[in-house]
């Protein structure tokens, strides 16, 4: 039975609409980053002090001193520990996606309730947003709107609005029949029906619908920083990549403190759910004005803060990329490199953005079919490189190092326990031309292990020496650990098929982050890898690690890191960044 091209009719869509809608989704782009901005700016602009005094004395007025003594001890928690800029970060993607998820959701819901049709198909819909894998939104969020705060939001939107807009639905269903029947005999017009018995009794309901809402916006903080949204996330996803348990801690209660402030100041922002319909009036009148207020503060807090750190410094080409060098993930040798370089060039006011590899190229992707400026970490081999006419910076000061290599890893033992895959794993050897065929194989759409089974097909003059002389076994399981980077999605599979095809082994993919594939090689967790970049993208994992695994050597030599740029940018050194 063939198989439905769903996948290539999804990429064709997400294709089209980046093509034909780019206009809608910068509007859009400007006008949420312009809020995330002036959330930023209100937070950073009072002392943490103050905000801490302002935060408690509002948690006393809705909870009194319980509450109070939490908000006070936990921010002043948070502050101490370091994190406070980046727990406002945070908090300003929450606020931002639980606003535009209850501007969207409260109408949608109050139209859900009056028109059936409506209700038929926003609910498989809503459905599909909270059951499909947060993750899938990322990806599309990135080429429609790039790397960068912007689709954190709008992923944090897809996956926090569907409480609001159910709950506001529910709510006003729930409202008692004899009622409605009362306000229609009085001769209300529907909108007066709507604003003065409706909503009110359906306010407890909606501030429920709210406050998940809420919480959900603050679930994806850390899956946002994958891609480029800076804030507490950002330092639980470091955390995790370096297997760093106390730095991972630290933030992780961090975000707790802020989920339950937010979530206890959301739920008694009403008195929870009580009151009498009048006192409920008298909630949408003061959120009322609250929001007009904040809005005019917001305002003013996002002007101040431009005027204040306005750059008159930048030159042409920071402007052209606003000041960021797209990155990967925080944490690797690459990373670490390029804040080396920025120190060593005295890039000031450069940031590098933290994300993925997938995050990265589809940033590269975006800039590079609208012929705009970006400057990327990159590394060879890249299937980028034969897909796009791109260079490296040169640096003459050195802080990418020179080439590097990939090493094979396995852990301690596998050479008496399993010697037939040692012995092929030992000559595995191959040159970077070999894996950038693989690797443009994928990009072009086919599925990894088909590649690596076509290249292994296609090569039987480099696979013979590998495993020259070397007796099958019969089913035997490895495990080959591997990191999501194209390279060593590559390498990895094109071993699994020689182990597969030519020596009888049954091989186990296990995909992890860099931190946990050196982990499970030195726990015997799993037996193999050929993913560790030396001396630099790996240094830190292998000094911490050596004594655990084996080092077989060198499977491929002649690799590159450095700052990447599109071949039609006028910039040729990192010293012309400055």
């Amino acid at each position: 039975m063939p198989k439905l091209p769903l996948d290539q009719w999804v990429e064709s869509v997400v294709d089209w609409l980046g093509t034909n809608l780019s206009l809608l989704f910068q509007v859009l782009s400007s006008a949420i980053g312009g809020t995330v901005y002036a959330f930023s700016a209100l937070l950073h602009l009072l002392p943490a002090w103050l905000i801490i005094v302002l935060l408690a004395a509002l948690a006393y007025r809705l909870g009194r001193w319980p509450l109070a003594l939490f908000a006070a001890v936990g921010l002043l928690l948070i502050w101490n520990l370091g994190y406070w800029d980046a727990t406002m970060e945070s908090t300003a993607l929450v606020l931002t996606a639980s606003l535009v998820s209850i501007v969207l959701g409260v109408p949608l819901g109050i139209w859900c309730a009056s028109n059936r049709t409506v209700r038929n198909v926003l609910t498989p819909l809503l459905d599909f947003m909270q059951t499909m894998p947060a993750f899938v939104y990322l990806i599309p969020a990135v080429t429609f709107f790039g790397l960068g705060v912007v689709p954190g939001v709008i992923a944090s939107v897809i996956f926090a609005i569907p409480p609001t807009i159910r709950l506001t639905h529910l709510g006003i269903k729930q409202v008692p029949g004899d009622l409605i029947e009362a306000a229609d005999s009085f001769g209300s017009t529907p909108g007066q029906k709507l604003m003065q018995v409706q909503l009110p009794l359906a306010l407890p309901s909606m501030m429920a619908g709210i406050n998940q809402t809420i919480m959900l916006s603050l679930s994806m903080v850390v899956i946002s920083s994958m891609i480029g949204a800076q804030g507490i996330g950002a330092d639980v996803y470091r955390a995790v990549t370096q297997l760093n348990t106390g730095q991972g801690f630290e933030a992780g209660l961090a975000v707790v403190i802020l989920a339950i402030l937010l979530d206890r100041l959301s739920q008694k922002a009403v008195g929870g759910g009580g009151g009498k319909r009048r006192g409920r009036m008298g909630s949408l009148r003061r959120a009322s004005w609250i929001a007009a207020g904040l809005v005019v503060l917001l305002v003013a807090a996002g002007v101040f803060h431009w005027a204040q750190n306005r750059a008159g410094t930048e030159n042409e080409v920071a402007r052209s990329v606003h000041s960021e060098i797209i990155g990967i993930d925080p944490g690797s040798g690459l990373m670490k490199a390029a804040s080396q370089a920025m120190k060593d060039y005295e890039l000031d006011g450069w940031k590098l953005v933290e994300g993925s590899g997938t995050a990265m190229t589809a940033a590269l992707n975006k800039a590079y079919t609208n012929k705009q400026p970006i400057i990327i970490t990159g590394w060879t081999p890249h299937w980028m490189f034969i897909k796009y006419d791109l260079k490296y910076l040169d640096d003459p000061k050195g802080s990418f190092g020179g080439s590097e290599e990939i090493h094979t890893i396995v852990r301690k033992g596998l050479k008496t326990e399993q010697p037939a895959a040692y012995q092929f794993l030992d000559r595995f050897s191959w040159k970077p031309s070999d894996m950038e065929e693989v690797m443009n194989s994928i990009s072009d759409g086919m599925q990894p292990a088909a590649a690596a089974d076509k290249w292994v097909k296609e090569h039987p003059d480099l696979v013979a020496p590998w495993i020259e002389g070397i007796t099958p076994v019969s089913g035997q399981r490895i495990k080959l650990a591997f990191v999501a980077w194209d390279s060593e999605i590559a390498s990895t599979n094109v071993v699994r098929s020689v182990l597969e095809t030519k020596l009888g082994y049954k091989a186990d993919m296990l995909q992890v982050e860099i931190g946990p594939m050196w982990a499970g090689i030195a726990g015997g967790d799993a037996d193999a890898m050929v993913a560790a970049w030396l001396p630099t993208t790996s240094k830190d994992y292998y000094d911490k690690y050596k004594s655990q695994v084996d080092d077989l050597g060198a499977n491929l030599s002649g690799t590159k890191l450095g700052l990447v740029v599109p071949a039609y940018m006028d910039v040729n050194s990192i010293e012309d960044l400055k």
